[in-house]
């Protein structure tokens, strides 16, 4: 049974060109292959990114939570302590 599309490599701007017709060489399975496998390139680099981004949040949390216990430290020393709510920082 004959898929209905066929690709080419690019399009202008790099994206992949799907053209609607009927599928049935080997070349045109290596076209989707290919497709497939640019596809798949792209999403792996995707999840890169977001588990980057994600560690670095993760750091930027960690790094404004010490900030905010420094400053509430600083703060209890200085006898203001009473004053400033632990949610209102």
């Amino acid at each position: 049974m004959p898929f209905l599309a066929s690709a080419a490599m690019s399009g202008p701007n790099g994206d992949p060109q799907v053209v609607l017709g009927e599928v049935s060489g080997e070349e045109d399975y290596a076209a989707l292959d290919f497709i497939l496998d640019q596809i798949n390139f792209c999403l792996d680099y995707l999840e890169e990114k977001n588990d980057l981004l994600h560690a670095q949040l993760q750091d930027l949390l960690e790094s404004n939570r010490q900030t905010r216990r420094d400053f509430q430290q600083q703060i209890s020393l200085s006898g203001h302590g009473d004053t400033i709510q632990e949610d209102s920082i």
